[in-house]
């Protein structure tokens, strides 16, 4: 959990998104900055990549360009902060039980590639959502599936 002393919240819709679909879409947005913002240089057809791989993929319909836009250079500049690290956490977390860890995967490799110039660092930051889509904890169920575990147990 952020301290709003050490951190600043982006904004309420990215920090706390209202459904699945706009988490899993940040989750997307965010795989791609980090790569972004590994070698200190975001390019534009880096960003135009996250954005294209989403739209060919269909997975944030509701989503305009624009927003989506927005929510990458707000994320990208928040990856730049020392909690970086946080931040991509607390944004893979809500969304770790969807099926989204092969296209985190490959937007980010896809976003390495897209200036034609594949960093070290863009690499290891492949390497670190490898390892998160790995180890983050899964999403209890909440509601009916919930109770009927805990009755079981």
């Amino acid at each position: 959990m952020s301290d709003a002393t050490t951190s600043t919240p982006i904004e309420i819709e990215i920090t706390e998104p209202r459904s699945f679909n706009e988490q899993a879409a940040v989750a997307l947005v965010i795989a791609g900055a980090l790569v972004a913002v590994a070698d200190r240089r975001i390019s534009p057809v880096e960003r135009d990549e996250v954005i294209r791989f989403i739209r060919e993929r269909g997975l944030a319909p509701h989503i305009s360009d624009e927003r989506l836009f927005s929510m990458f250079d707000e994320l990208a500049e928040r990856l730049e902060e020392p909690d970086f690290a946080n931040v991509v956490i607390d944004t893979l977390r809500p969304v770790s039980d969807l099926p989204l860890s092969s296209h985190l995967i490959e937007l980010s490799e896809r976003v390495a590639a897209a200036d034609e110039d594949v960093d070290p660092h863009e690499v290891q930051a492949i390497k670190l959502l490898r390892l998160l889509t790995l180890v983050l904890p899964r999403a209890k169920p909440v509601g009916p599936v919930a109770i009927s575990v805990a009755a079981k147990e």
